[in-house]
């Protein structure tokens, strides 16, 4: 087999398979790291930097897929170098027995890369993509203010992308999380020989108990 996205069937180890009670792991999790990546890596080498078997490897893989954790592939252009230039985010107030029609209208919206409810003052946020800033003005004013769902929209133009990941997982997110507190414990004291000293702050506090 080539690449991990041409799909086919598995007769491997069994470790992560479908079927037999499948469960998200930390060899899971390495895979989608590498994948976040090297999205056409092959199975041996895939295998190889997670430290399995390829049949195990590949077994994994089947079961992301099939259990929708791996949504698909795709390939991520420069969209400055297809002539797309101008990203602008659009926020908009729906009118809420119009949520129907309204997510129609986008879908038919080429222009719209993501679309999100979201909350706050307004009740969703759409991103397109256009080459002009002449293109958003006419999508705002022209279309979606037609748009009988629509009721207001703001429009915030992005000046620079710094960075897009393809996708976070929880390792990411717990390297930004605070170790645990100490659970709280008797005044810490040391001992030299014979004696036994006691910080001055926590002598003082048993004095005023």
């Amino acid at each position: 087999m080539g690449d991990v996205s041409s799909g086919g069937s598995s007769s491997g180890d069994g470790s992560g398979r479908i079927g037999r009670g499948f469960a998200l792991d930390s060899v899971h999790l390495k895979i989608l790291e590498v994948l976040r990546v090297r999205g056409r890596i092959s199975v041996a080498a895939l295998a190889q930097q997670v430290g399995i078997s390829r049949a195990g490897a590949y077994t994994r893989f089947e079961a992301l897929c099939e259990e929708g954790v791996i949504g698909g592939f795709s390939a991520r252009i420069d969209s400055a170098q297809v002539g797309l230039d101008v990203c602008a985010l659009v926020f908009v107030t729906v009118r809420q027995d119009m949520w129907k029609q309204f997510r129609a209208t986008l879908e038919a919206m080429p222009e719209v890369e993501y679309c999100a409810v979201t909350t706050g003052q307004h009740d969703a946020m759409i991103q397109v993509r256009v080459p002009s800033v002449a293109a958003v003005h006419r999508l705002v004013t022209e279309r979606l203010a037609n748009v009988p769902a629509v009721r207001a929209t703001e429009t915030v133009f992005i000046l620079d992308e710094v960075f897009r990941r393809p996708y976070v997982l929880p390792s990411d997110v717990a390297a930004t999380e605070p170790p645990p507190a100490a659970p709280p414990g008797p005044p810490r004291t040391s001992r030299y020989g014979m004696t036994r000293f006691i910080r001055a702050s926590d002598g003082r506090a048993g004095m005023e108990r």
